[in-house]
């Protein structure tokens, strides 16, 4: 068998595959000659992350071409129904980067209650002269223990966030089209285990209500997931962080409802016209940001790799 990881893979995915006796091409190849590097080299495996299109035209082009793995949770990029129905093996990685992603959104949590995102910007210009003036500035800080948090989606991501959220004294909530429930496990250094049980609510109204900060975890949808509607239901002074998909939350309403003061401050890691964020968006002083990081940790791309060499592996021995 012989795999292409054309966006690269980690050494926990190389040294795994080379133990099976899986044949490693690491070779970064344009899009343009993408089809033909598979024929040529008969590519069994393709794997990318974002930055790789997997489309029909060339899983049509590709017969040889047996699976098709996203180092990630998302599957933009690939018309995995369509390969699916061609008869390809379509594998991803969703639990690899939930740690990540859901300690970018406390990054964002602390930065924002804080001012640290604002103190950064300004003290590199204004801290020799206006030292006073900014931390008086940055006085109105609040602090996350007893708070609540409100967490939309409830996948590995979601989970992530509630366990990091209880750990810190948060009280959890989430929102969810069905109800269901999750049992939680934090593990302690010290080999102690505590258990919750968290049971979603499908009621938007009662959860906005509550919530101090939100956090944005579900897939990529159709249309907006926040909108002027849910601004409205919020409490004053709420934080909220999207590390989900640009487009589950309307960006222009957003700006409008923190310039009403309604909301507090809000963090993005994704964008509607990704990427080239709004320039409104990347100079408003509310707004904390980073260009799509969440799960771009060195820790996540060797849980990827790894994940994707035993599921490679196990279809192999099927085969």
């Amino acid at each position: 068998m012989k795999v292409l990881a054309n966006d690269g893979i980690s050494e926990s995915g190389k040294n795994a595959l080379a133990e099976a006796g899986i044949e490693l091409v690491e070779t970064r190849v344009s899009q343009e000659h993408l089809i033909s590097f598979i024929n040529e080299n008969h590519i069994d495996v393709l794997l990318v992350r974002s930055a790789t299109k997997v489309r029909e035209d060339l899983i049509d082009a590709c017969p040889g071409l047996k699976i098709v793995g996203r180092g990630g949770v998302g599957m933009d990029n690939i018309d995995a129904e369509y390969a699916i129905d061609k008869g390809l093996y379509i594998i991803n990685t969703p639990k690899a980067s939930s740690r990540s992603v859901a300690e970018m959104v406390f990054a964002h949590f602390f930065s924002l209650a804080r001012f640290l995102h604002e103190s950064n910007r300004l003290m590199p210009l204004e801290g020799e002269t206006h030292f006073k003036a900014l931390k008086k500035s940055f006085s109105s800080a609040v602090e996350l223990e007893g708070k609540t948090l409100g967490v939309i989606g409830f996948g590995g991501i979601g989970q992530e966030v509630v366990k990091i959220g209880i750990s810190l004294g948060m009280k959890a909530k989430v929102l969810t089209r069905k109800p269901r429930t999750e049992t939680l496990f934090l593990d302690f250094f010290d080999g102690q285990t505590v258990n919750f049980e968290i049971t979603s609510t499908t009621n938007q109204e009662d959860f906005f209500k509550e919530v101090d900060f939100l956090s944005i975890n579900t897939p990529k949808s159709d249309g907006y997931i926040i909108d002027t509607p849910q601004f409205e239901m919020m409490k004053d002074g709420v934080f909220i962080v999207n590390t989900a998909r640009g487009g589950v939350l309307n960006e222009v309403t957003l700006l409008q409802f923190i310039d009403s003061g309604k909301i507090a401050g809000a963090a993005l890691d994704v964008f509607e016209n990704e990427p080239t964020p709004e320039l409104p968006l990347l100079m408003n002083p509310n707004l904390s940001l980073s260009p799509h990081l969440g799960g771009n940790t060195m820790d996540a791309q060797e849980k990827i790799g790894a994940e994707l060499a035993a599921q490679i592996i196990d279809i192999k021995n099927k085969l």
